[in-house]
């Protein structure tokens, strides 16, 4: 053996003695901690933002004091107060007019006083109302003023309020007494004293302005599963309109495709052998169909997703930074998620995106499901936006924050850690090119975006909602639905309407159409609408004019007014429809932004259903108007309750007006079409059930601003990839234990085993 073989062995030895010696000093070691490294504050606003920020509890209780001290009238606490009591029935931010709040952020103008919103039930009235004052200014409330008028070109009847908690309370207190009625029919029917049954609230309550008659689905309640799933059959209308909650009355019995005037008949019928009874048995705990409890015992562990030295992105109240990106969040109590002031290298791209109504529409063989047009807005989209888990919902290492409202009560409460900020890696190039000409190299970048979720749970269904900020600029706004599927109970041409998914139990078709407020103003808020699609022009091809080409060609369109730019859903539009700035970029385009909408929506409610107009934004995909400040939302929360004399009627907004060089807001529609089956138990997936849009730039910038990303990468075949300083992806973070907080979870905490909205 000469010396150098020699040597080359000793090294190896060695090197093999430390690798050893590693090994048993780090066995049984915790990885170390990973670094956190706090972000640098992005574009500081000096408190800017909270012009849109959310009343704190400190403020919602100040205008609840003030407004029990200067209306000279007795209020009731919401939780406690009849239809014939006055009370308070919500109070959140009265938004700033545009105008003011664009002196203030982009010129010398003063903040703009800070307001409430307070919706006040007057029952205890000679004429009964629903009235709204805008309070301030805060936090020391002086003044209120009655806006109602203002907002609504008239008073709002009071029989168009929603339903509160009290009085399904009082409803299902008068159901659980009639269904006393019949007793033998029960036994039968439920194994069943009526006490153990649950019910489910409809929406519309009639067919009249006026009306406030509801239909209630019950089922067999089972704790700690979805009683969505065990209807029993019966249903029951209830007139719930007067004023003297002991004149309420059970309208109207169905069971199994027979109507009935009350329960005693129910059981005059069944104990005369005259009633055709399916008998169900009570659902057990270990076989109850929809359970989500495991059936197995946990597996090893997925992928934990973390940030190696923190997060990239910095949450200073109510605004997000990240990357360039600057986002105003907040929450409304009924229409939920809501941002404003979305800058992109500190220009303004969007001044308000808003949702602002998620309708469900139900179809069936029996009469709760075949009536059931769920707006629900009027429920409370941000009031039920609960508390997210942990690792499930969200990332473990999102950061959390906490919404604050004030409904159906005098005391404020807190939604803890109801919305959830985090980057995603998607796992995926955003771009990428591998050159296999010419020259030799690979350039890419990963695509990581900002995500802001929350997530409402509006009774038996969970909306997930996403607003994403891509480092090209783009804006992506995506819902999925999940949660239990509505059901009812199978009788007759039943799958007419749905799909079996249990013994006695069908899943029935509905539609999901969600509706969303995209104030965008692109370059300055004077923009105009524009319109590309594509053509084939047949041609004679011009180097001989021997042969025909069917040559592509691109046909623009400026749209001018209003009609122009509504296009009816499921309709052909054109493919790409952009807001145009006046000012053109380095390549003499128009500066814009395209909205481009993902959506396989079912179809509208025929226009000459006499409550369409309730709902006419569903009309539309896409309509742009001019904005208006008493134009603020698309519908409202009075729509659901008397649909037939809607307090907003979307369609009113499309008169034709110019829509050239204004300010102009786009309202968009998405949604679709779910018929059940049998993979929705026990919950409908999220998988192929998400729509949304996007917001992209389209030569408003001169290229691509993800090439000043710093996670970048390229390297050529001169150029050692395995080194850090030729491919960052060569250097991945040492591993570490990231920091993760204590498991902790406080979501029902708001809660007790009182029944939810419509239910016993």
């Amino acid at each position: 053996m000469n010396v150098r073989t020699a040597l080359v062995l000793l090294a190896l030895a060695l090197a093999t003695i430390f690798a050893l010696v590693c090994v048993l000093l780090t066995r049984g070691r915790a990885p170390a901690a990973c670094p956190h490294r706090s972000p640098a504050q992005e574009d500081p606003d000096g408190g800017q933002s909270l012009v849109f920020a959310d009343l704190t509890p400190a403020e919602l209780a100040q205008v609840v004091r003030y407004l029990q001290g200067h209306l000279g009238l007795r209020l009731v606490d919401a939780a406690h107060a009849k239809p014939s009591d006055n009370c308070i029935a919500s109070v959140e931010l009265q938004v700033p007019a545009k105008a003011e709040v664009l002196r203030f952020l982009d010129g010398a103008g003063a903040r703009p006083p800070r307001e409430a919103l307070a919706v006040l039930y007057f029952g205890d009235q000679p004429d009964p109302n629903i009235t709204e004052y805008v309070v301030g200014p805060l936090p020391t409330p002086a003044y209120h003023r009655d806006v109602t008028v203002r907002r609504y070109r008239g008073k709002v009847p009071y029989h168009r309020r929603p339903v509160t908690g009290k009085e399904y309370v009082v409803i299902n207190a008068l159901i659980r007494r009639e269904l006393q009625k019949a007793p033998r029919f029960l036994a039968a029917c439920c194994e069943s004293d009526g006490t153990d049954l649950t019910t489910l609230t409809t929406a519309p309550r009639g067919f009249k302005s006026g009306d406030r008659a509801t239909w209630f689905v019950l089922f067999h309640g089972v704790a700690g599963s979805g009683y969505y799933l065990s209807p029993v059959g019966l249903e029951v209308l209830v007139d719930h309109g007067d004023l003297d909650v002991s004149l309420w009355q059970l309208r109207r019995v169905f069971y199994n495709g027979q109507y009935f005037a009350n329960m005693g008949d129910l059981e005059e019928e069944f104990m005369a052998n005259l009633l055709e009874v399916v008998r169900i048995q009570k659902p057990r705990a270990e076989s109850v169909l929809g359970s989500m409890r495991p059936r197995h015992q946990p597996g090893s562990p997925g992928p934990l997703h973390y940030e190696p030295q923190g997060p990239r992105y910095s949450v200073m109240g109510n605004r997000v930074t990240f990357q360039g990106w600057s986002i105003t969040f907040g929450m409304s109590p009924s229409s939920g998620p809501r941002f404003f002031d979305i800058r992109y290298r500190g220009e303004r791209i969007v001044y308000e995106l808003s949702l602002q109504e998620a309708l469900a529409l139900y179809g069936s063989n029996c009469p709760g499901g075949m009536s059931t047009r769920y707006l629900d807005g009027s429920f409370g989209i941000g009031r039920f936006a609960y508390e997210l888990v942990r690792g499930l919902d969200c990332p473990y290492a999102a950061t959390y924050v906490d919404r604050h409202y004030l409904v159906e009560s005098d005391t404020p409460k807190t939604n803890q850690n109801s919305l959830c900020i985090f980057e995603h890696d998607a796992a995926l190039p955003l771009r990428r090119h591998f050159s296999d000409s010419q020259s030799l190299y690979y350039g890419g970048l990963r695509k990581t975006m900002l995500v802001i979720r929350a997530i409402s749970t509006l009774i038996n269904y969970d909306y997930i909602w996403d607003f994403m900020f891509h480092s090209n600029g783009a804006v992506e706004v995506r819902v999925h639905a999940t949660g239990y599927i509505s059901t009812s109970f199978l009788h007759g041409q039943g799958t007419d309407y749905g799909s079996r998914v249990g013994p006695h139990t069908l899943g029935t078709m509905h539609l999901h159409h969600m509706h969303y407020k995209v104030d965008l103003d692109v370059d300055g808020q004077l923009n105009t609408l524009e319109t590309q699609d594509m053509g084939y022009k047949l041609m004679k091809e011009p180097w001989s004019m021997q042969n025909t080409i069917e040559r592509l060609y691109l046909r623009r369109k400026r749209l001018e007014r209003e009609d122009e730019a509504a296009f009816p859903l499921n309709a052909p539009m054109p493919r790409y429809v952009s807001f145009a700035s006046p000012n053109s970029n380095k390549w003499g385009h128009p500066r814009s932004y395209r909205i481009q909408i993902n959506s396989f929506a079912g179809e509208h409610l025929p226009t000459s259903s006499p409550m369409e107009r309730a709902i006419s934004w569903g009309r539309y995909q896409l309509a742009v108007t001019r904005r208006k400040e008493e134009e603020p939302s698309s519908t409202s929360v009075y729509n659901q309750n008397d649909p037939w004399t809607p307090t907003v009627a979307f369609a009113d907004f499309i008169n034709n007006e110019t829509i050239t060089n204004e300010d102009l807001v786009a309202w968009i529609s998405v949604g679709f079409l779910h018929v059940p089956h049998a993979e929705d138990i026990p919950n409908t997936v999220t998988v192929g059930n998400g729509v949304g849009f996007f917001l992209r730039p389209y030569n408003y910038f001169d290229e691509d601003p993800s090439v000043d990303s710093p996670d970048s990468v390229y390297f050529s075949s001169e150029q050692d990839p395995g080194t850090c300083g030729a491919n960052p992806l060569a250097c991945p973070s040492p591993a570490c234990a990231p920091h993760l907080p204590p498991f902790r979870y406080g979501g029902f905490l708001n809660l007790s085993l009182a029944p939810p909205p419509g239910a016993l």
